[in-house]
């Protein structure tokens, strides 16, 4: 086995996982969609939204409660630095029972030294995701957002005016759900997926950014770039179409391979003595209406020119995964976000990599 399960963390509605240090404390963020409402049958677009995000300390049993954020529909979570400031941004997509309510404040968190306060309050409608990343000096906020409902807005990014983060640049969108933003043969690239509407790769100009080429035709959930073998990748994941492995040839990228089964939901590229490994975490298959939660989710190694599985492991729901180390190696947190029968109650799991011979 390449992933030794290390702990156990009860979660409801898991989202997202963001590991992150912050004067010498090894932190874990988990944002929650829901709760589960007794009596209520099961379903993964149910239950009781107004949520908490849970901020977990690692201590040598695992990981401990820390401090609990109010932000309803949990979907997201991302920490950042400017400066010698910390801050942690969070997504709500939803908060109420029932009838629930798109349009919610999502929260940005600054660190105080002991804990996180309150920074700055964004107007969102079904906020999916936060992406921070810098071009020659500014920082940005990416938000991914959005559903078919009166009221939908695009996907948009932020930029700090070294107060606070304002409107920059509209992204179109239907229902925006991801971004990566990485640096390749001397351009910024920022691409973002959406589930209705193509995921698209930008380019950024010097004052904005511009289509530079489409990735996927609809579905798309996330990506993750590398480089290796002397060429550059980008892995375009969908949740309802294949997902795709894309080759850099100088110009645009071109499908390289494609990887085989559906539910796709996230990536994380690790490394380790016999070279590149991906995570990938699976979401559901099926419909929302009739999903099927309980699926296997892969780890890749590059082999000779390609991704090839080298283990399955289960996941529930699965909706993130991340890589941090700690004095013994690689961690892997994957947040699981539904059970078999479809209550939000579940575990997610971190996971100890251990490098193993493998034909």
């Amino acid at each position: 086995m390449f992933l030794v399960e290390s702990c156990r963390i009860r979660t409801s509605g898991a989202r997202a996982v963001e590991p992150f240090q912050v004067d010498g404390l090894s932190l874990l963020a988990i944002p929650q969609l829901a709760v589960d409402v007794p009596g209520q049958p099961p379903g993964m677009n149910v239950g009781d939204s107004d949520t908490e995000l849970r901020v977990l300390r690692r201590t040598a049993e695992g990981f401990e409660p820390f401090q609990s954020l109010r932000v309803p529909g949990g979907e997201d979570a991302e920490f950042f630095r400017i400066g010698e400031r910390a801050f942690l941004a969070t997504a709500s997509i939803r908060r109420g029972q029932g009838l629930y309510e798109f349009g919610v404040d999502s929260q940005l968190y600054e660190w105080d030294g002991a804990r996180f306060a309150p920074f700055q309050s964004v107007p969102t409608f079904a906020a999916k995701q936060w992406r921070h990343f810098t071009l020659a000096d500014q920082h940005f906020l990416a938000l991914a957002q959005g559903v078919p409902q009166p009221g939908n807005q695009p996907s948009q990014i932020y930029r700090w005016d070294g107060r606070a983060f304002e409107p920059f640049q509209e992204i179109t969108s239907e229902q925006g759900y991801n971004w990566h933003a990485f640096h390749l043969a001397e351009h910024d690239f920022l691409a973002h997926a959406d589930h209705l509407a193509p995921s698209v790769l930008y380019r950024w100009d010097g004052s904005r950014f511009a289509v530079h080429q489409k990735l996927a035709d609809r579905h798309g959930r996330a990506f993750a770039s590398f480089s290796t073998d002397g060429e550059d990748y980008l892995l375009v994941g969908c949740i309802a179409s294949p997902s795709r492995l894309l080759r850099w040839d100088g110009e645009t990228f071109v499908e390289h391979a494609v990887l085989e089964g559906l539910g796709t939901r996230e990536f994380a590229v690790l490394y380790g003595e016999r070279g590149l490994y991906v995570v990938r975490v699976n979401f559901i298959h099926g419909t929302p209406a009739a999903p099927t939660t309980a699926l296997s989710s892969q780890l890749y190694h590059w082999q000779d020119g390609g991704l090839r599985v080298v283990e399955e492991f289960p996941t529930s729901g699965g909706t993130d995964v991340a890589v941090f180390t700690d004095d013994r190696g690689p961690l892997v947190a994957v947040s699981n976000g539904l059970s078999p029968d479809v209550r939000f109650a579940t575990e997610s799991v971190v996971y100890r990599f251990i490098e193993q011979e493998h034909q």
